[in-house]
């Protein structure tokens, strides 16, 4: 069935016949909380939805009484389903309700509900106004409210900084469990995401993001779960492969996303924001640089010796590289933030400079003397690895991108 899609004035909260929206909670072995959770959420909507809803239980093959509960409320709720999958995953329990629903707006939540459901009109709104495509909430947000562990805090957002270095994510929280996305924009996306885990949101995000779709973020109150059952080390893993795997897709144009933009009307990317672009401009500043900083060392190391030669060349090519790519490859143009860019871009320096001259004490420490030719060698290893961290900070850090609207 094909689901309607809304636009502002067409609903009402008096006389709908349209499902506007369709709230799915993936599940697996969630026996105990699933009963109390579906009912708050289903007295939350009931009470405080001015739209037609249906709470849909999405249940990941469970191997326990999780789809008995599920059918119990199922049956003493109104406007509440089971939908039983064989296979495990978050992402293939999302992608097969969702593109089944008959909803114009498609939501997902954790079973925990972490989230103060407070943030839910604040999530669907700009969707069913035709405003946003998706929406996210956000617990990394300025205005959010979050309770959970050190831990936990310390790897979201390592998580968010690593997205927006290679895969220049301009949405602030991925993986918060408090989605919501548009019935049309979903038909025209979920064909094109692979993951079937928990990386599925977030190669959800960055596909919408490259395809013009515009991405709604709402600040929450959060209260992390202790007895959360996430694999936190195997999520890491799963994350990363997914990471590389998008980004090889994105440099190879192996997704249809120009294509998808053309299609809905969002009209051309800006070279200067897209991965391909900024890494053909950063490598091209990149080999100048590099190759100044090898003059420069030879035309040093005389006088100065390895380490003080190697410390002055890569400083004074450090601050051409920061303005050259500020121009070139980012797009920033004027002089507000210069200093602050070019402060940045020092602090960067300095862990390139912890790479290159910790590569060449080691050389120094294992060979005694290296001769000249060995040392060139290692300093362009080091300064290899020492691009590369640059390239995904100054994305990252120093010139991130603005989330949309």
């Amino acid at each position: 069935m094909t689901a309607p899609t809304l636009s502002p004035g067409l609903v009402h909260p008096a006389g709908q016949r349209e499902l506007v929206l369709d709230v799915v909670i993936p599940v697996y072995n969630e026996e105990a909380d699933l009963g109390p959770s579906v009912r708050r959420l289903h007295a939350y909507l009931t009470q405080h939805l001015p739209y037609t809803f249906r709470i849909t239980i999405a249940d990941n093959a469970s191997v326990d009484e999780t789809p008995l509960v599920a059918a119990s409320l199922a049956a003493t709720l109104s406007h509440t389903r089971v939908v039983r999958l064989e296979q495990k995953g978050r992402g293939r329990a999302l992608r097969h309700v969702w593109s089944s629903s008959d909803a114009a707006v498609l939501a997902y939540m954790d079973v925990d509900l972490s989230t103060d459901l407070a943030a839910l009109l604040p999530l669907i709104a700009p969707l069913i106004t035709g405003h946003s495509d998706l929406a996210i909430g956000s617990r990394l947000a300025r205005q959010s409210r979050v309770v959970r562990g050190a831990k936990r805090e310390v790897i979201s957002r390592g998580y968010n900084l690593l997205l927006r270095g290679t895969l220049a994510a301009s949405f602030s929280d991925a993986q918060c469990g408090f989605k919501a996305i548009r019935a049309d924009v979903a038909r025209e996306l979920l064909p094109l995401v692979e993951d079937t885990g928990w990386f599925f949101d977030t190669e959800l995000l960055v596909l919408a993001q490259n395809a013009g779709m515009r991405i709604h973020e709402v600040p929450v109150d959060w209260v992390d779960d202790p007895d959360s059952r996430v694999d936190i080390v195997a999520t890491i893993k799963a994350d990363l492969r997914g990471i590389a795997r998008v980004g090889r897709n994105l440099l190879t144009g192996a997704l249809p996303l120009a294509q998808l933009r053309e299609r809905l009307g969002r009209g051309r990317q800006d070279a200067e924001t897209t991965l391909l672009g900024q890494l053909i401009r950063f490598g091209g500043v990149g080999v100048a640089s590099t190759l100044a900083y090898l003059l420069l060392y030879a035309g040093f190391a005389s006088a100065l010796g390895a380490q003080g030669a190697n410390l002055l060349a890569l400083l004074i090519t450090a601050v051409a590289n920061t303005a050259a790519n500020r121009r070139l490859t980012f797009g920033v143009r004027g002089s507000a933030d210069a200093l602050r860019h070019q402060a940045q871009g020092l602090l960067i320096f300095g862990l390139g400079l912890v790479l290159t001259s910790g590569s060449l004490a080691l050389l120094h420490a294992v060979t005694g003397t290296p001769a000249r030719p060995a040392e060139m060698v290692v300093l362009i290893g080091a300064n290899l690895l020492a691009t590369l961290l640059r390239f995904v900070l100054l994305r990252a850090w120093v010139f991130r991108p603005t989330a949309q609207a």
